[in-house]
């Protein structure tokens, strides 16, 4: 029971919200307790939203989408509205409720409608129902409804005096188109607004204004409108849709910023033609304008595949927060963009040729490398090295670098004589692996019939495939690798990555995640720890208890959506942490939930673990910036779409005895050349996997026990 008012309540705020696009409670407290300044519009609306829930509730919709407000917030629209255009009467409350269950049947159809095609419905469910009922009360058939005068919507403002204060004249505007949100002409509740979206997002805030100035400056150049902009349309068209593009439905950046001055005169130019066409049927245009050309531009968007223009590609309903964390992603989640292919062999080679090589990788084959094996004296060969089989990689195994299915093979080209190359058959032995459409891996240079595979088989990653040779263009032998977007042996080079691979040039070892080999540097694959690759197998449907030593409690169940993407659940505290493990390294991707739960101190304490059995290699990666509790944060989110001046780093790095291993990592906050430790954080991993963490703040330590025993 306790749960489901929680949960009302939470629906009921994020109702109000959602108005501006938010999840803040602060910001929704505070709309719901302005529109009550209005006291029937604010009932109607509350009353409306409790309608609203129920019945999405009983249609069966995702609780997360309803404890969003996505179904509610378009009834909330109806009751303020329909609050303030009508006086209270029996045909009043039969009215709303009717209306109110239409807005409803509108909200989850369009909904429906509109999601297959990646579009929102904004407040059109809103619009259409208004009409409705405005067309009907003002039909020859009496619906009972006595709608108010100007003069009596605003009589309470005035007997509470909250006109009475005074703002220079664009603040006072822009105050008052904010209220007009909720129906209302009043300063003061603008001012309410505007502080709970400077609490909500400090990029909304400012586009906000962006929308205001261009909108005002825009009528003051061209004089459409000769008397000013209204209040109404200020608000719930042109401020609303440039916060809509400029800092919601676009990542915040310069380009959006742009774009929400763009969509001002649109949104202008749809106020004037529907003011027009509506004019006929005595319908006002309501916030028609907004929804048109909101979707319009999304719709655009989606259709012009740009990466400079970048639609929010997960609502995190905060700019701010959208912004971080997909710069976050993009910075540090490859393997949503990246396939994980290892080095094509075992041991240590040096890149003889890199990509730009000044030998043979040229022009349209530049982005390859060529693979040697060295000694301790940088030597290639033993002996006197006239033969093939003097060097070292010579009869080495070549393995396939990814899951793929082999479409070319050449294997009966002989091996070249030291220093003698066949031109004519300049590729030598090769093999050609295609791992998805566009991405194909090439060896070659192969020992003369050493190729294992043939076209059509299927080959895992790690599989032998052949042997090292000298054929084709190879005066000492060699392994020329590349990926490629065609098929052919002959086909142009593909600049690419290899996931994780251990490099060294002279004596600095380090480890390289994603990364293409230097020339020169001598690298290898990354060496698996077992132990520790087991400790973070988390295996969906099965669950982790863990105690504090103050005697709190939580359960960690592991689980996998319908995206196939893995997390883990804390069910007392409702939090989310998703995370990858590709099987060299696991890592958190996003963090839903309270930051009190023990769930964030874990997701903290092990962001990212590689599973390297040398562990005196640390582990560099960035925090989202919505993690810093910094007092210059409002500033970096005021800076963040052009520059961010914050950075949050994590650091790790592993201690391996025989008895144990302990992961030890930190929280660094930098700002310019200035670092300080936040926190840090220790794991202790056993035979068993995870024995217990500890965090520390510098202020409490927090000591966690890991039961591993706990399944179901």
């Amino acid at each position: 029971m306790k749960n489901k008012i929680a949960y009302i309540i939470k629906a009921i705020i994020n109702s109000y919200a959602i108005l501006f696009f938010s999840q803040n409670k602060v910001l929704g407290v505070l709309l719901l307790a302005v529109s009550f300044f209005n006291p029937v519009a604010g009932a109607s609306g509350l009353a409306c939203i409790l309608i609203a829930l129920a019945c999405a509730d009983l249609s069966g919709y995702y609780r997360q989408d309803i404890e969003k407000g996505l179904f509610s917030f378009n009834a909330l629209l109806f009751g303020i509205g329909f609050g303030t255009f009508y006086h209270t009467n029996t045909a009043f409350f039969v009215w709303l409720l009717i209306g109110c269950l239409v807005c409803i049947a509108i909200t989850l159809s369009l909904y429906v409608l509109l999601i297959k095609r990646g579009l929102p419905m904004l407040s059109l469910p809103f619009v259409i129902t208004f009409w409705i009922i405005l067309a009907a009360a003002g039909s020859i058939f009496r619906l009972g409804l006595e709608q108010r005068s100007s003069s009596v919507m605003y009589e309470l403002i005035t007997a509470m005096n909250l006109n009475a204060h005074r703002f220079p004249f664009y603040i006072d505007l822009f105050f008052r188109s904010l209220s007009a949100m909720l129906f209302q002409n009043n300063a003061i509740v603008g001012l309410l607004i505007a502080v709970g979206l400077l609490i909500h997002s400090r990029i909304a805030l400012s586009v906000a204004l962006i929308g205001f100035v261009t909108a005002c400056l825009f009528n003051r150049f061209t004089g459409v409108f000769p008397e000013g902009l209204s209040y109404y349309h200020l608000g719930s068209n042109l401020v609303i849709a440039a916060m809509a593009v400029g800092s919601f439905f676009l990542v915040p950046s310069y380009r959006s910023y742009l774009w929400a001055m763009v969509v001002v005169p649109l949104v202008i130019l749809f106020i004037i033609a529907f003011t027009r066409l509506l004019g006929i049927y005595d319908l006002p245009v309501l916030s028609l304008p907004f929804c048109v050309a909101t979707i319009l531009l999304l719709y655009f968007f989606k259709s012009r595949q740009s990466a400079k223009t970048v639609l929010t590609p997960l609502q995190f309903y905060s700019p701010e927060v959208n912004l971080y964390q997909y710069l976050n992603s993009k910075e540090r989640l490859p393997d949503y963009h990246y396939f994980n292919f290892k080095l094509p062999f075992m041991g240590s080679w040096k890149v003889s040729q890199g990509y730009n090589g000044a030998i043979t990788h040229k022009s349209d084959w530049a982005e390859a490398l060529d693979f040697v094996i060295e000694d301790d004296e940088h030597h290639t060969y033993k002996n006197n090295g006239t033969k093939p089989e003097d060097y070292y990689c010579f009869g080495k195994p070549v393995l396939a670098c990814g899951d793929g299915v082999v479409v070319a093979v050449t294997d009966k080209i002989d091996d070249n004589e030291i220093n003698n190359v066949n031109l004519k058959e300049n590729w030598g032995n090769s093999i050609v692996i295609q791992h998805a459409v566009g991405l194909y891996s090439k060896a070659s240079h192969l020992k003369r019939a050493s190729v294992k595979v043939k076209v059509g088989d299927n080959v895992k990653q790690g599989d032998i495939i052949a042997l090292c040779g000298s054929s084709g263009r190879s005066p000492e032998p060699h392994l020329h690798f590349q990926f490629q977007a065609t098929p052919g042996i002959g086909s142009k080079t593909l600049r690419y990555p290899f996931a994780y691979f251990m490099s060294e040039h002279g004596n600095e070892k380090e480890l390289k995640t994603y990364s293409i080999p230097a020339e020169g540097d001598s690298v290898s694959p990354v060496t698996i720890n077992n132990l520790l690759k087991d400790a973070f197998n988390f295996q969906p449907g099965t669950a982790v208890t863990v105690t504090t030593t103050d005697g709190r409690t939580e359960t960690f169940e592991i689980g996998i959506d319908y995206g196939n993407e893995c997390y883990l659940h804390s069910k007392e505290t409702n939090a989310y942490a998703y995370f990858v493990n590709n099987g060299t390294a696991f890592y958190f991707t996003t963090y839903y939930g309270s930051k009190q739960s023990l769930l964030y101190l874990f997701y903290q304490a092990a962001y990212k673990v590689v599973f390297a059995c040398n562990g005196s290699y640390p582990v560099e990666d960035t925090f989202p910036l919505q993690l810093a509790k910094d007092p210059l944060r409002w500033l970096n989110d005021l800076a963040s779409p052009f520059f961010r001046f914050i950075k949050l780093k994590y650091e790790a790095e592993v201690n391996i005895s025989p008895v144990e291993i302990v992961f030890n990592s930190k929280q660094v906050r930098s700002v310019g050349m200035k670092d300080r430790r936040i926190s840090d954080a220790q794991l202790w991993i056993g035979q068993e996997g995870i024995q217990r963490f500890a965090f520390n703040t510098g202020k409490h330590k927090i000591e966690v026990k890991w039961d591993i025993k706990n399944t179901y």
